[in-house]
């Protein structure tokens, strides 16, 4: 064993990390504005990855960074009638298990589109992200690299405007105490529609940084997808930063993990430590700072 395994291990850990981060952090800023949870946000994931490589690249031969932006653009758009047609109807009715519902039978809805729209046949972007960086001894990939810089990107700029804009502290506001933030002028409806619009343009970030990761299909991000809960949980559910650290915390154990043990069993190492906190200590790593 070398330092130079060890070094390479940590770095694709962080970046697989950083993106159970984003999952995470897309799972709380919808929980803290609705109180509600998105059980369709591996297939929204999923949405993004087929609308950037499959309908942007393969069919209108767009070149990558124009693709990004109309991608995103895309989501977003999806993300305000998603919450017009499902989160802010359902999010006022008796019981949550109705919006619930809504949101997995959104998941299903949009996996069955996208295997009409674009087959289920697996594909790829050739050259997409593709090639190493040598730093010495140590090969790390541009994938894991550009993951890590944009990740880091989007997290700083999340901070920032959750803490210093006007409409980001109207929708923390709306997280707090919907009661109170409507007496003081806030549009609820207006602030959750923002919210799961950028929740939806996040996604689709995560589904266009893992396609040099993973060949793109309908299952694509179902284990991101269960890990980014898990990375919630291990941080601290509700608290964003928590979510952050969650994440990292279990990109970088379930990659050294393999130094131990199979790396075919690298995948359970989340979901043991999902068992363990909820039974040692539920509040996660730092829900007792939310």
């Amino acid at each position: 064993m070398t330092a130079e395994i060890i070094v390479q291990l940590i770095v694709s850990g962080l970046a697989l990390g950083f993106i159970y981060a984003l999952v995470s952090i897309e799972y709380t800023i919808i929980f803290n504005a609705t109180g509600l949870l998105n059980f369709s946000h591996d297939k929204l994931i999923m949405l993004g990855a087929y609308v950037f490589a499959g309908q942007f690249v393969v069919r209108m031969g767009a070149a990558p960074a124009v693709a990004v932006i109309a991608t995103v653009a895309t989501m977003f758009l999806f993300g305000v009638l998603v919450a017009t047609g499902i989160f802010n109807p359902l999010r006022n009715m008796a019981s949550p298990v109705f919006a619930v519902i809504g949101t997995v039978i959104l998941g299903r809805i949009l996996t069955e589109s996208a295997r009409v729209i674009w087959g289920a046949t697996p594909f790829t972007v050739p050259g997409f992200l593709k090639g190493i960086v040598k730093v010495g001894n140590i090969v790390i990939p541009k994938a894991n690299i550009a993951i890590i810089l944009v990740s880091a990107i989007i997290v700083t700029a999340l901070q920032v405007f959750f803490k210093t804009t006007k409409m980001g502290k109207a929708m923390r506001c709306v997280q707090q105490n919907k009661t109170a933030a409507t007496l003081m002028g806030i549009n609820v409806t207006a602030n959750i529609n923002l919210t799961i619009a950028l929740s939806a343009v996040i996604c689709s970030a995560i589904g266009i940084m893992v396609i040099p990761l993973f060949t793109i299909d309908l299952t694509i991000a179902n284990m991101i997808g269960l890990k980014g809960f898990a990375a919630g949980v291990i941080g601290g559910f509700g608290y964003l930063p928590g979510a952050i650290a969650g994440g990292i915390f279990i990109g970088i154990l379930e990659n050294l993990s393999t130094l131990v043990i199979p790396t075919l069993y690298k995948d359970c190492v989340a979901f043991v430590l999902l068992i363990v906190f909820l039974l040692v200590k539920p509040s996660g790593l730092l829900g007792h700072r939310r």
